[in-house]
């Protein structure tokens, strides 16, 4: 009986072992810290680029690429990569320089611990904080109970964990919230990267007339809509591999027509709502 529950329990851990991700490579390996309760966890990139058009710098008469190099500002000589250090301006033309030991030095402690600080309610975060999100997950079979743990009840709690989390040298505040089997980290910004509206709004701006505000708010009823991430698309980014394509078949590309642009006449603002209200402006995205 002891070797069928043996065999029964390894079968369960294999079903609750975490996937495969040996087609992904991790940006962060570490742990995750709540109080005294740690394992071992993956941080992964939630967003990906590779659909984006890239282009090369072509020397057009050889059909080569350039390749670049590092060159001293004052003597015009190529530099080799690896003598190169850090510096840092205190004036002009005058740095401070860092070698890569003197940097490492003030490595923070954290480097490979996520350290869960508080709980706070996702609402309470503007989010303007908000910046890059990625996947964490469990690293290996070891610690993903404790992992499932911390998870569930984060859920339960319905609470965003705040943290730090370094990476590329640089440590980041991290807002973790479970999503799906594993857990959502968002980087956030500091308050100090904030830029204060009072740089670009005015202080006021005019009262709106009742006739108006009352349009404007039934134009906005006519095109409310539920998000649907699938249906933006990056037209820019179409445009490159039609542009691609029809190059890549040899036929010939001619610009399109330049659109209009704003002559600066004062519009009757009015007439403009009305018109938009009777479907002359944006058209509504089916439902």
């Amino acid at each position: 009986m002891a070797k069928k529950r043996t065999s029964a329990s390894k079968t369960a851990a294999a079903q609750h072992a975490p996937s495969s991700h040996k087609s992904l490579r991790p940006t962060w390996e570490g742990h995750l810290r709540l109080s005294l309760v740690t394992c071992p966890v993956a941080l992964y990139t939630a967003t990906e680029r590779t659909s984006e058009v890239h282009f090369n710098m072509i020397n057009p008469k050889t059909n080569n690429r350039i390749r670049m190099q590092t060159v001293d500002a004052g003597t015009g000589k190529p530099v080799e990569r690896a003598d190169l250090v850090r510096g840092f301006e205190v004036s002009k033309n005058k740095y401070i320089l860092l070698e890569k030991d003197e940097l490492d030095a003030v490595k923070l402690e954290s480097t490979r611990i996520i350290d869960i600080e508080e709980f706070v309610d996702a609402s309470s975060i503007d989010r303007i904080y908000w910046d890059e999100p990625y996947y964490l997950a469990p690293a290996g079979k070891t610690g993903i109970e404790a992992f499932a743990v911390i998870q569930a009840a984060m859920a339960k709690q319905n609470k965003v964990a705040l943290g730090r989390v370094v990476m590329h040298t640089r440590e980041r505040v991290c807002a973790l919230e479970p999503r799906d089997t594993g857990i959502l980290l968002t980087t956030l910004r500091t308050h100090d990267e904030i830029r204060s509206t009072s740089e670009i709004f005015d202080k006021t701006l005019p009262k709106p007339e009742k006739g108006m505000l009352e349009i404007a708010e039934k134009i906005i009823e006519q095109q409310a809509a539920t998000f649907d991430p699938t249906e933006f698309k990056d037209r820019y980014e179409d445009a490159l591999r039609e542009l691609i394509a029809r190059k890549k078949k040899g036929k010939a590309v001619t610009p399109d027509a330049e659109p209009e642009e704003d002559d600066g006449k004062v519009i009757d603002l009015m007439e403009a709502l009305k018109k938009s209200l009777k479907g002359g402006g944006a058209k509504k995205r089916a439902a």
